[in-house]
Parts: C-alpha cells; structure tokens; sequence
C-alpha cells in the first residue's frame, strides 16, 4: 500500500486534493467485480463509498452554492444518498451490491468532474461545508477498507488486498499488563473552539469522575487467546443476557476472521491469512466480547468520559494510523511508561451509550442528520484504529456502533475503580 502523508491547510484545494487521491488509491487493487459486491448489509460496495462522498460534495456543495452547476447524472442522486431524509428516496441500504452499474470507470470520472467544478469554484464556496465533506470522507475510507476486508473474507480463495511484508522476525510476546492510576474530580470533556469536531463532540461540559485506573495498553490477541482458552465463550455468566443470546444464536466462538487450524489460530486480513500475532492488539470484537471479557479478567469497560480525560494529553498523531507503509492491520507497539497506544491501532469499545451531550444541537438543514438521529441503541468507540487517516480523530472524537458489530477494527482497554 502506498504511503498516504496528508500536507497543507484543511481549507487548502491541496489537501482537498490529498484526502480525495486516498480514496482513490485505497481502491486501486479492486477490480470492478471487486469494487461492486456486498458482503452483508451492514457493508457497502467499494465503488458506492466512492460515489457517495462525491454525492456529498455535489449536493451540499455545488448544487446548493452553485447556481450554474449541473449534476454529472440527474438519476445518481437515488443510487448514492446514504440516510438523509431530507434528501429523499434512495436505493435500499442492503440492496447496494446490485448496482452493477455505473462501472468503476464511470465513478472515477463522476469524482473527477467533482472535484473540477468545486476546486474552480473553491473561493465562493462555504469553506465549514467542504471541511465537512473532507472529514466525511475519511471517515468512509476508513468503511471503504472496513468493508473491502468483509467482503474478501468471502472468497474461499482468502485474497489479500495487499501482499504482506517480506518476512519479519515473530514480535515479541506483550508485555504484562499494568495498571495508571487516574484522578478523578470534576473535568471538562467535548470540543471547544473554532477548530473542526463532529457536533456529537459539543458542546463542553464538566463531568464528575470518581478515581479509576486504566491498563497502559490494549488487550492483544494474546490475552484473547487465553480468554478462549479458559473457555470464555462458554461462561454465561460473563456474558450480558442480549449478548449472551447473540453469541449462542450466531454460533461466536472467536473474534471475527478468526479461524481455528491444526496448527493454531489464524487470521484473515488486507494482507491475507496469517497466523494470530499473540502480541498485537485484537481486533474485530463486538462490545458484547468487549464487555465479557472485561467481567472475566476482573475489571470493566471504560466510560468515554474517563477515556477522554485520559487520552486529553495524549498526541492524536501518533499511534499506527492510515498513512504508513505496507498492510493495514494492528501492531505491536514497545512499551513506554504510562499509557500508550490511545490512538491507533484498534478503536477502544467504552462502557458508555451514543447520547448527546448537555445542550446538543445538530447542525441546521439536511446535514444536520449527520450525527443526532443515531443517538440510540450504540456504543461509542474511542481513539482511532490502523485504518483511520492520520490527523482524522482527537481526544474528543465519538465513533459509534451498534453492541453487535465487529467488522471494524474494535478493540478494548480495561478499567478499573480505584
């Protein structure tokens, strides 16, 4: 995989230019075939990821603000709006697989009569709207390679996207879990000021933490191993009564792309099927075995107030995050005193429900769906994973999915009261 290294201004044409070639390039080893199926009906197409950001920039950009431009195709608005109501009919979610066409080509070029008109037109255009899109579509790199993954996995074949990485010496086995000590008190959590955040992020407000520890790192394959081992897939009593029925109804036995050979554990990923690295983070694991192993190692789930708080000093650019060499996938990272590994790698799974803050308000008109009409049901997610752009997330950052889900790269972090 190509190196994506994001430069300039997020108003700049330049790195409105960056974050549209990494879609681009994210597809490039997909096929048509490749870019049109479906795996389930959580997941999109590869070449639907690609046209709806475009939709997004023409709608809510050019068409809006625009008054000469003209659609690339009138009858795309129906294929390529995801959820906004305002927006009217659209192809069912589960039914995206059976656009066959337009083809892959015809995308590219719909994106790159896009991205013409609104970089000519950039200066009269609503720069808080194209940071939006900007964010937006990082956020479906991230699906666009969440659900390449899902649908590979299909493939008895176990095609990687990638070729992994010329041998490398086995990583050491993590070292021992340790626990930091937090202060609790009164902190303030959310975003604040003229810098960009989602309007789930705001407004700031004060929270009231009782004192708590949490480990310096996150879980790894290792420690799930054991977690399989001791039989934790079989223990009722660790597991919450939906996801103790969801576990016995689906038949889980172990995070998903996992795969149990004479020889031991395997995993599917990006870059193909490799035996489980015991030292790197796991991943793919719904809140559900989040929550149940957190119960059978003696501790619990953070809350996202407690994992804000701990994470408020922490550099969101660090971590193994979307713009490095080689396969996307979780590694090790070498221990350091205190707390690591907060971005990066694998979305931490908290303790807490996607609600709105204190004084929430969504954004006016149809972009106002964005973020408030999912406030219900989901967990929230913290802290980034090997497949987010770099530079996307921040302490404040809410991701949110439903108790369920693991297709994403979802890990966890324990807690404990002190």
């Amino acid at each position: 995989m190509a190196t994506h290294a994001m430069s300039g201004t997020r108003e700049s044409g330049a790195f409105y230019a960056a974050v549209r070639q990494v879609s681009l390039d994210l597809a490039s080893p997909l096929s048509d075939a490749d870019a049109t199926i479906q795996p389930m009906p959580d997941a999109s197409p590869a070449k639907w990821h690609l046209a709806h950001t475009t939709w997004f920039f023409e709608t809510f950009v050019l068409r809006d603000h625009l008054p000469d431009y003209r659609p690339f195709d009138e009858r795309w608005a129906y294929l390529f709006n995801s959820y906004y109501e305002g927006e009217g009919a659209r192809q069912p979610r589960p039914r995206r697989g059976m656009l066959s066409r337009p083809s892959l080509d015809e995308i590219r070029a719909y994106r790159a009569h896009v991205d013409a008109a609104l970089l000519q037109a950039q200066a009269g255009l609503p720069a808080d709207l194209i940071t939006l899109g900007l964010h937006h579509e990082q956020q479906h790199q991230e699906l666009l390679l969440m659900d390449m993954l899902a649908a590979l996995a299909e493939n008895p074949l176990r095609p990687a996207v990638w070729p992994a990485v010329a041998a490398t010496p086995a990583a050491p086995a993590a070292d021992p879990l340790r626990w930091i000590a937090c202060v609790g008190g009164i902190a303030a959590i959310g975003a604040e000021g003229p810098d960009f955040a989602f309007d789930c992020e705001r407004p700031r407000h004060e929270v009231l933490l009782r004192p708590y520890a949490l480990t310096d790192r996150p879980v790894t394959n290792g420690e799930w191993l054991d977690f399989i081992a001791a039989g934790g897939y079989a223990e009722a009593g660790l597991w919450l009564s939906d996801g103790w029925a969801w576990l016995q109804h689906e038949g889980i036995a172990a995070p998903l792309y996992w795969v149990r050979q004479d020889d031991g554990w395997y995993r599917f990923g990006l870059d193909g099927f490799r035996p489980v690295d015991p030292a790197e983070p796991v991943t793919h694991i719904s809140y559900y075995e989040a929550d149940a192993f957190a119960r059978w190692a003696g501790a619990r789930l953070p809350t996202e107030q407690e994992w804000e708080v701990a994470a408020a000093s922490a550099d969101p650019l660090a971590g193994h995050q979307l713009d490095e060499a080689g396969p996307v996938r979780p590694r090790p990272t070498p221990p350091v005193s205190g707390l690591r590994d907060l971005f990066g790698n694998a979305w931490e799974w908290t303790a807490s429900a996607f609600l709105p803050y204190p004084g929430f308000r969504p954004a006016e008109g149809t972009v106002g769906e964005y973020n408030g009409k999912f406030m219900s049901s989901q967990m929230v997610l913290r802290g980034g994973c090997c497949a987010t752009p770099r530079g996307h997330v921040r302490a404040t950052y809410r991701n949110f999915f439903y108790p369920h889900q693991r297709w994403m790269f979802s890990g966890l972090r324990l807690a404990k009261d002190l």
